[in-house]
C-alpha cells in the first residue's frame, strides 16, 4: 500500500480529513482502515470506499445512508481509479450539517485529496 495524499476540510466546527491510498488487496484496505481507527480514536465516523482488482467495497460508517460511502465510491468510479482507497475521518463539531451538507463535505474532502494526487 502507498499513501498518496490527504486533505482537511472544516465546516461548522466539523473536521473532515480525507486519506487517499493506492492498495493492492482487500487486506491492505483493512489494514489502512484499522490504522486510521487507531490513529483517530476520537473521530465520530470513518466512511470509506475502495476498488481493488474485481472487488469494491464502501461504508457509511453509521452516517445517514447514502451520505458518505456511495458518494466516495462514485468519486473513484468517475475518476477511473483502480486499486485505490479513499477514507474520510470525521470529527463532529456539534452542529448538524443535514444529509446534503454531509454529502457535500465528504465529497469535497475526498475530491481534493484525489486532486492533490494529480498535482504530484
Amino acid at each position: 500500500m502507498e499513501f498518496i495524499s490527504t486533505y482537511t476540510y472544516e465546516i461548522k466546527k466539523s473536521k473532515f480529513i480525507a486519506y487517499f491510498y493506492e492498495i493492492n488487496s482487500q487486506e491492505e484496505a483493512t489494514k489502512v482502515l484499522s490504522d486510521l481507527k487507531k490513529e483517530h480514536k476520537k473521530a465520530r465516523h470513518i466512511p470509506y470506499a475502495y476498488k481493488v482488482k474485481t472487488t469494491a467495497k464502501k461504508s457509511d460508517d453509521k452516517e445517514p445512508n447514502g451520505t458518505a460511502g456511495t458518494p466516495l465510491y462514485n468519486l473513484l468510479e468517475n475518476n477511473h481509479l483502480e486499486n485505490c482507497l479513499i477514507a474520510v475521518v470525521r470529527y463532529f463539531g456539534g452542529i448538524k450539517l443535514g444529509a446534503g451538507g454531509l454529502l457535500r463535505a465528504y465529497v469535497n474532502a475526498a475530491n481534493n485529496a484525489i486532486k492533490r494526487k494529480e498535482e504530484k
